[in-house]
């Protein structure tokens, strides 16, 4: 028996199964040798032996958890950012520009996907039977779990200002799915953002040109005739594309960029009231 851990990223073009660097461990040296000729055989990528099946799977593990940490980290510095009237995306391309020892992350309205808000878990449970206590990946996922409801948070604020109350206002929820580009809503964080909402009092509306059969409204036009706030809890293509001008024609007052890939200037030239995560 051999174990070579799932590593895919989806919605990306260049990085797939067939190119993706691999780690392999077997119970047995004779099935470790097969393991790795097998994958030889079908990816153009290196494969390296590890020394155990647990070996193998902790790879994984440690893989997702450092990002899950890294992004708990720019999450909670968008919080600070935030009441410090500092553009975190900015401060984050600036750190960007030392060529070794920093690795950029992004803050953004919650982690989703079936790895690294779930991965974690694994690895705080099993130590915890053998004894030991994971204070700081407990730390990371509460942080992360906080996201889409602090970005609702931002949307009450953004409605004080306009004196309007979030109970009753039509807030709608651009992008269902965990990530971009792709159609899985697997512990997506638009989920928890539509509970939160609602839990307001607000009449949440949804559309997502990835995941339609999911979606309240089934054309971006008609999303945005019904909508008097958005959120954008997805950066799909379609939306980054999108001409700032259609969300003034639509008379929209309030956008809360959750993945902060609207240009907040142009929104706000229109007279739109714009909050990104962090900036």
């Amino acid at each position: 028996m051999a174990h070579c851990p799932e590593r895919i990223n989806p919605g990306d073009p260049k990085w797939n199964v067939t190119n993706i660097p691999r780690v392999v461990g077997s119970f047995t040296k004779a099935g470790l040798d097969k393991a790795v000729k097998f994958y030889e055989n079908i990816i153009d990528a290196s494969i390296m032996p590890m020394k155990s099946i647990r070996e193998a799977e902790a790879v994984k593990i440690v893989e997702n958890s450092f990002r899950d940490i890294n992004i708990a980290f720019v999450n909670e510095l968008a919080k600070s950012f935030d009441k410090l009237d500092i553009d975190l995306n900015d401060v984050i391309k600036g750190a960007s520009t030392k060529p070794f020892a920093f690795m950029p992350h992004f803050p953004s309205c919650g982690v989703g996907g079936h790895c690294i808000p779930v991965d974690p878990y694994y690895l705080i449970e099993r130590a915890k039977a053998s004894g030991f206590d994971h204070e700081f990946l407990k730390i990371a996922r509460k942080v992360n779990n906080s996201m889409p409801e602090y970005t609702v948070e931002l949307m009450q604020d953004a409605l004080n200002k306009l004196k309007l109350p979030l109970n009753g206002t039509v807030v709608g929820v651009m992008g269902i799915s965990y990530k971009a580009n792709v159609a899985d809503l697997r512990e997506s964080p638009s989920l928890k953002i539509i509970k939160y909402l609602k839990k307001h009092g607000a009449e949440v509306i949804t559309f997502d040109p990835h995941v339609l059969d999911d979606s309240t409204e089934k054309s971006l036009e008609e999303f945005l005739k019904k909508a008097t706030a958005v959120i954008v809890a997805t950066n799909h293509k379609e939306f980054e594309r999108m001409d700032a001008e259609l969300f003034k024609q639509n008379g929209i007052l309030a956008i809360v960029d959750g993945k902060n890939c609207i240009d907040p200037e142009a929104i706000r030239k229109l007279g739109i009231i714009y909050k990104g995560i962090g900036r």
